[in-house]
C-alpha cells in the first residue's frame, strides 16, 4: 500500500488535484503521524507484556477551515493508505450515535459512570479514530465529549478530525458550555491543529458554474445532476456501478437507507424522503451526515399531496439550517411547487429558502454552519 503522501503527490501528477500549499503541509503531517502509527506496536504489545506498560499513543490532528479546502479529501487519503487493520473512519454526527447508544446500554447494568466502559469498547475495537467534519449541536454530546475523548487518547487511541471551525469556536453559545471548555483544552494539548483556509473552495469550484436546480423532471436533468455527483465526489462516472448505498442512523434502533452515497454526497428520490411516513429526526440525520445532498423527482404538489408538502419543508428547514447544498431535478421552480393546499402559506418560507440555496452565498456556507 502506497502512503498518503505519496498518493497525494501522485494526484497532482494526474491532473486531479492543483498544488495548495496548505494542502501540502497537512499531507506531510498527515503522512509522518502514518509513519508513526504503522511502526507503533497495537495496544497490549511487546511493549505492554515486556514492561507491563504502552507507549504513549502519537499525537492525533484536528484539520480546520472553510469548506472545500481538501479537509475530507485528505482524511480519506490517510484512511485508505493507513497500513493499520484497528482503524475506523466515521461522519461525527454517525459516531456519536453510536456512542450514545452504547451509553445507553451501559446505564442498564446500573454499574457507575458508563463513560469509562464505553471509552474501554472502543478503545479495544480501534486504534486510529478519523473523523469527518466534527461539529457540535447539542449538549448530550457536549456534556460528554471531554470525559470520553480524554478516557480514548488515555487508552492509546489516535484522534484525527476534520472541522469548519476552529477549536474555540466549536460549541460556541452553546447551552451549559463551560462543561465543554475541557474538551477544547484537550484538543489544543494532545492533537496538532492544522489550518487549511486557502483562498479556493475546491468543492464549490466543482460545481463550475452549474446550476443546482433542473427543471423539469427528465433524461437531461437526470444527465446534469449524475454530472455533479461525480464532480462533487472526484469519482469517475464509469465506475458508477460500484457507488452503493447504505443504512444511516437517524435514531433508537431505526435507519433510512441511503440509495447512493460517496464522500458525504447522498442522492435520494423525493418519494423516499416525502412521500413515506418521515420526521424531523431522519431529515436531520441527513443534514448533519451529508454537506450535499441530491434530491429526483419532485413533483408538483396539489391540495392533495399537503402530506408531502409539510414533509418536503421540514426537509428544507434541516438541510438549510445545516448549510447543505441541493441539487434537485423537479416538475416546477420553487415557486409553482406547491401553489394551492393546506400550510401553502407556511410554504412561502421554503419557497424563500430554496431560491437562496441556489445563491453562490449559500453554495459557499461550510457544513453545519447556522
Amino acid at each position: 500500500m502506497s502512503g498518503l503522501l505519496a498518493r497525494y503527490d501522485a494526484l497532482i501528477a494526474a491532473g486531479e488535484l492543483r498544488s495548495d500549499a496548505d494542502q501540502r503541509l497537512a499531507a506531510e503531517a498527515l503522512d509522518a503521524l502514518q509513519a508513526q502509527l504503522e511502526v507503533a506496536p497495537a495496544k497490549g504489545g511487546l511493549l505492554k507484556r515486556l514492561f507491563g506498560g504502552e507507549a504513549p499513543a502519537p499525537r492525533g490532528i484536528y484539520m480546520w477551515g472553510g469548506v472545500g479546502r481538501g479537509k475530507s479529501m485528505l482524511m480519506d487519503l490517510f484512511h485508505e493508505t493507513l497500513d493499520v487493520s484497528a482503524k475506523r473512519r466515521a461522519h461525527f454526527h454517525e459516531f456519536m450515535l453510536d456512542v450514545h447508544a452504547r451509553l445507553r446500554a451501559e446505564r442498564k447494568k446500573e454499574s457507575g459512570d458508563p463513560v469509562l466502559p464505553v471509552a474501554a469498547q472502543i478503545a479495544a475495537e480501534s486504534r486510529v479514530l478519523a473523523f469527518d467534519e466534527m461539529v457540535v449541536n447539542n449538549s448530550a454530546d457536549a456534556m460528554i465529549m471531554s470525559r470520553l475523548f480524554t478516557a480514548l487518547i488515555a487508552a492509546g487511541v489516535t484522534i484525527v478530525t476534520t472541522s469548519n471551525r476552529a477549536p474555540s469556536d466549536l460549541y460556541k453559545d452553546g447551552l451549559n458550555r463551560e462543561h465543554f471548555l475541557p474538551f477544547i483544552a484537550l484538543i489544543e494539548s494532545r492533537l496538532d491543529v492544522l489550518t487549511l483556509d486557502g483562498p479556493t473552495d475546491y468543492r464549490l469550484e466543482r460545481l463550475g458554474g452549474m446550476d443546482v436546480w433542473y427543471v423539469p423532471t427528465g433524461p437531461e436533468a437526470t444527465a446534469k445532476v449524475r454530472e455533479l455527483f461525480y464532480r462533487l465526489t472526484d469519482y469517475p462516472p464509469e465506475d458508477a456501478e460500484h457507488v452503493t448505498g447504505c443504512e444511516l442512523a437517524v435514531g433508537t434502533g431505526r435507519t433510512i437507507f441511503v440509495p447512493k452515497s460517496l464522500k458525504g454526497v447522498a442522492v435520494f428520490s423525493f418519494k423516499r424522503l416525502c412521500a413515506e411516513a418521515r420526521g424531523a429526526s431522519d431529515y436531520l440525520a441527513i443534514a448533519r451526515n451529508y454537506h450535499s445532498v441530491i434530491v429526483v423527482g419532485i413533483p408538483q404538489m396539489g391540495p392533495d399531496m399537503r402530506n408531502e408538502a409539510a414533509r418536503f419543508v421540514t426537509l428544507i428547514d434541516a438541510l438549510y439550517e445545516h448549510g447543505v447544498k441541493l441539487i434537485a431535478t423537479a416538475d416546477a421552480r420553487p415557486a409553482e411547487l406547491y401553489e394551492a393546499g393546506d400550510g401553502r402559506f407556511e410554504f412561502d418560507r421554503t419557497v424563500s429558502r430554496l431560491m437562496e440555496m441556489q445563491s453562490a452565498d449559500y453554495l459557499a456556507r461550510g457544513h453545519g454552519e447556522q
